[in-house]
């Protein structure tokens, strides 16, 4: 679904305006602290991962959400779902990821609930967590997620969470 709508947030497929809040976001060492990658280095790389989100809806029909509190404009946070081989298996990938201004208010969570209704019928999905990143294993644990095993992924041990 391009949009969905939760208590909080309108969820929308992510467009080429969001480039300016993709940066902010990911470029902020704050949200990058479990990030093997770390944060975003510049503009350019930024709008290389924008453009991957935008493909993904051009050409799967389904990806990343620009999550924004109803009634305005302001983007507060990216996540939904990507599809991806992760360890061998087609899968549907949870991602989330807020301004640290929105951390601790329970948008992850309200927005990986919303993921988990819209890939429900489309596939497994699954969330791939850093074995030492606790706030975002509670966001999906409390999103009624479990933890499955562990595997290597981007050079480190990652937690493999299903619905």
């Amino acid at each position: 679904m391009e949009v969905v709508q939760t208590a909080r947030m309108l969820l929308s497929r992510v467009t080429a305006d969001d480039l300016l809040a993709v940066h902010e976001i990911h470029s902020d060492p704050r949200t990058s602290v479990y990030n093997p990658g770390g944060p975003s280095p510049d503009l350019e790389s930024s709008r290389a991962m924008l453009d991957l989100w935008l493909a993904d809806w051009s050409e799967r029909g389904l990806g990343y959400w620009a999550a924004r509190p109803v009634g305005e404009s302001r983007v507060i946070g990216f996540g939904g779902l990507r599809r991806a081989v992760i360890a061998g298996d087609e899968v549907l990938n949870l991602y989330y990821r807020f301004r640290p201004s929105a951390w601790g208010h329970g948008y992850a969570v309200e927005l990986a609930e919303a993921a988990l209704l819209v890939g429900k019928d489309l596939g497994t999905v699954v969330a791939v967590i850093r074995d030492i990143n606790a706030p975002s294993r509670k966001v999906a644990e409390r999103a009624g997620m479990h933890k499955q095993r562990t595997i290597p992924y981007g050079g480190v041990p990652n937690d493999v969470y299903v619905a």
